[in-house]
């Protein structure tokens, strides 16, 4: 099967519309971002992201599909024009072991966050992997980021959950914020917390709906987290465990192996490369 035709299948796969919105091939982040799509597919390799190491590994694994959740080339649409221009060592190096390797990387951003085939309907592909790979098979899914993810449990504690999730994302370890002796009854993965202006609506709704943990895709030093960090001073059941973005998405990625081969006309060997905790603790 060409490459081509495995993308163009696992596109059909999913809902193909998101945010309540038609996904717009000119405008999707979905596309190419190297290498010739029409040419044999050898294997497959999913990751977060296609890093050096993991565009390694597919070699090695005689893989030359890798599909990435993220950006190749450290910006938004992967532009290459300025990158040329100033010679980049490192793009160029990159860029060179791709050529080796006979490397094709797509973005499967869009598509899976639109929705993989669920019961009746369709569910976002990114976070329901993170559910079940981490074993909250409870947990709701919810296709707009702001609240991706939303769990009840039996009490625990943030360190409880720390453990669980650095044992099963395989991480080095994550920051913690606020009142790490909470009891822990509801968990939350939200979007990204990036603006320094406000996180008003969020923090309502952490109020009014007595979450405990946060897990945010991205976070700041301003507003939601100093509004965590008070209300575990006033000894209130609230704290956040930040992992980072690519390392919350992952396990989606790695979930993509248990449904690929119902997407595909026929069975292409796939493998889950992890890209690497993004963080090295000092």
């Amino acid at each position: 099967m060409l490459i081509s035709e495995v993308i163009m299948q696992i596109k059909h796969y999913c809902k193909g519309s998101w945010m309540g919105m038609q996904i717009d091939e000119e405008r999707t982040r979905d596309k190419i971002l190297y290498g010739d799509p029409d040419r044999e597919c050898t294997g497959i390799v999913t990751t977060i992201y296609a890093s050096v190491d993991v565009i390694r590994k597919a070699h090695e694994l005689g893989a030359n599909l890798i599909i990435a959740h993220e950006a190749l080339l450290w910006n938004r649409g992967d532009h290459r024009e300025w990158l040329e221009e100033s010679q980049n060592r490192t793009y160029l190096a990159k860029k060179k072991l791709m050529d080796d390797y006979g490397i094709v990387v797509w973005r499967f951003h869009d598509y899976i966050h639109s929705g993989i085939p669920y019961k009746d309907g369709y569910i976002d592909g990114i976070f329901y992997g993170l559910a079940k790979e981490t074993g909250w098979d409870d947990a709701q899914i919810h296709g707009e980021m702001a609240n991706a993810l939303y769990l009840e449990c039996e009490p625990t504690t943030p360190g409880e959950v720390g453990k669980l999730i650095m044992e099963k994302w395989h991480l080095n370890g994550l920051k913690c914020i606020g009142n790490m002796d909470a009891k822990v009854t509801k968990i939350m993965v939200c979007g990204h917390v990036m603006e320094g202006g406000d996180s008003n609506s969020l923090i309502r709704k952490i109020d009014k709906e007595d979450i405990n943990l946060l897990l945010p895709m991205e976070l700041i030093d301003f507003t939601l987290t100093e509004y965590i960090k008070d209300s575990g001073q006033l000894g209130m059941d609230r704290a956040i465990l930040a992992a980072g973005h690519f390392n919350v998405e992952e396990p989606g990625m790695k979930y993509m192996l248990k449904w690929i081969d119902d997407a595909l006309s026929e069975h292409i060997d796939t493998h889950y490369v992890q890209a690497g905790d993004m963080y090295t603790y000092m």
